[in-house]
Parts: structure tokens; C-alpha cells; sequence
């Protein structure tokens, strides 16, 4: 499978309607915001790494104490911009007229003792030097390997999919959790789920712990990646991210994994003392 974004007769757009992809994943250009918004994005994401249950007026509180006054009303657009905050189905907007099917979390209180019991996922925001990207992980919750990922300079549901393709490849999960953003509650979403007979959980809205694994994650693709290059392009994101994610699920060690690398706890089902 190939675009060319510079194709003499087709566009970007067309290509991936004719290939059956969606456009956003293939897009070089980041989502383009003013400078001063994106100066706000980064301190947001920075803080929300930091402290991931941090709410919209502690943001906007904590935003003062480093010389920044926007209002409570714009710190709520740019996190819901940057998805940070999950995004919602409104009642009665769904394409067929219905709410989603609501899933409760199965989680709580159960212990996690093999590969391939809980499977999750979540996106976050990822900054370029111009603007920002998005980015999906599915992991397993004993081992905390990333079993796919995908960029999308959009929030469709495309991406998503893709990357919930990819995981399906390796395995089938008992249980799959995420939160209760439209990409994940869509009908082809949870349909692909459901067809494989996996049961789906979804966190209560009150949702960073409940994703806790999937939060560390992110923490660390920040601290050890993102926040370490200034990368300006989608191509440089996919690149940086095509080398850190196989370091991280087969070269670096985890305490919570009595010292071994994810793959070797998702390859031969030992954990050390973790449940």
C-alpha cells in the first residue's frame, strides 16, 4: 500500500478513497494552529503528562502561575482539541438517531494475570513544531506491550480501526477498555469486538485511572521521545515512534516487570511479581 502526496493525477484524498484508508493517517501536514494557542497546547501537554488528572480549571489555575491568562472556556476548546479530554457522543447525534450502546467497566477489582486477558486504548496529542498530531496505542494491560499504533492528523475513527486491524492479527483479548470516545463507541468500532467476541469495557468519564497502563504509556513516549526531538512533520513522528516503539516493548526493562522487557513477559507469560 502506497500514497504518493505528490501524485500528478491523483490527490491525497482520492488515493485513499480508492485504497480504502483514511486520509488522515497519511496526511504530512500537521493540524495548524495560531502560535499563541500552540504555546498554550504545549504547556497543556506537558502539565497533563505530568499531572493526567489535572480538570480544566486547574489547568487554567495552573496556567496563571506561569504567566498565562486564558479563560476557562478556551483551556476546555484546546484540550478537547488535542484529545485530552475524551470527546463525547451528545445524546440523540448519532448518524442512525440512537445513543451508543453503553458498556460498563470490568475492571474494577480484578486481577490481571496473563498476556492477552485485558487489552486497552486511548489517543493523545502529539506536538510538531508547527501544530500537532494524533496518536492511537492498543496495549496489553499484563505485559504492557503495545500491540499496534497509528498517527492521524484527524479524530475520525479511521486510524482507530487500523489499528485495532493490526492487534487482531496477533491475538484475541477476553476484555477490551477504553474510554467512551466516539471513536470507540462507533458501531464499526465496537462491531469489529463484538464480531471476535470480546467483551468490551469502557471508564467512567472520571476516566485517567481506570486507563492507568495505557497513561504510563503515554508518559513515557512523552518524556522519552516526543519531548526529546522537535519533530516538525507526521513522516518525522512516524519515524521517531517506528524506532522508540520496538525499544520499548523489547529493549526497555520495567521495574513493575521484575526488570524484563514487555516482550519477553507477552512472549513467555511471566511477570515477576505484578498482577
Amino acid at each position: 500500500m502506497l500514497i504518493v502526496p505528490e501524485h500528478p493525477m491523483l490527490s491525497v484524498r482520492r488515493q485513499c478513497e480508492l485504497l480504502g484508508v483514511p486520509r488522515g493517517g497519511f496526511y504530512y501536514e500537521p493540524v495548524a494552529v495560531n502560535p499563541e494557542d500552540l504555546a498554550l497546547m504545549r504547556l497543556l501537554d506537558e502539565q497533563y503528562t505530568r499531572m493526567p488528572f489535572y480538570g480544566v480549571r486547574k489547568m487554567t489555575a495552573w496556567l496563571k502561575t506561569v504567566g498565562y491568562y486564558p479563560d476557562v472556556k478556551r483551556v476546555r476548546r484546546l484540550l478537547r482539541l488535542m484529545g485530552l479530554m475524551a470527546i463525547y457522543r451528545k445524546p440523540n447525534l448519532s448518524l442512525n438517531g440512537t445513543d451508543h450502546r453503553r458498556y460498563p467497566y470490568l475492571l474494577r477489582g480484578v486481577p490481571v494475570l496473563r498476556r492477552d486477558q485485558v487489552w486497552s486504548t486511548d489517543i493523545t496529542y502529539i506536538r510538531l513544531r508547527g501544530g500537532f498530531v494524533y496518536l492511537v496505542a492498543i496495549i496489553d494491560w499484563f505485559s504492557r506491550y503495545v500491540l499496534a499504533w497509528r498517527l492521524s492528523n484527524t479524530l475520525d475513527a479511521g486510524f482507530c480501526l487500523e489499528a485495532l486491524d493490526e492487534a487482531l492479527l496477533r491475538g484475541l483479548p477476553d476484555i477490551f477498555n477504553s474510554d467512551q470516545g466516539v471513536q470507540f463507541t462507533s458501531s464499526d468500532f465496537t462491531g469489529r469486538l463484538e464480531q471476535a467476541k470480546v467483551r468490551i469495557s469502557m471508564d467512567g468519564r472520571g476516566r485517567c485511572f481506570d486507563n492507568i497502563f495505557v497513561e504510563r504509556l503515554w508518559r513515557s513516549v512523552k518524556y522519552e521521545d516526543i519531548f526529546l526531538h522537535d519533530y516538525e512533520t507526521i513522516g518525522q513522528v512516524r519515524t521517531g515512534l517506528g524506532r522508540y516503539f520496538p525499544m520499548y516493548n523489547d529493549e526497555r526493562l520495567h521495574e513493575s516487570l521484575d526488570y524484563r522487557t514487555p516482550g519477553q513477559v507477552y512472549f513467555q507469560g511471566f511477570a515477576g511479581g505484578h498482577a
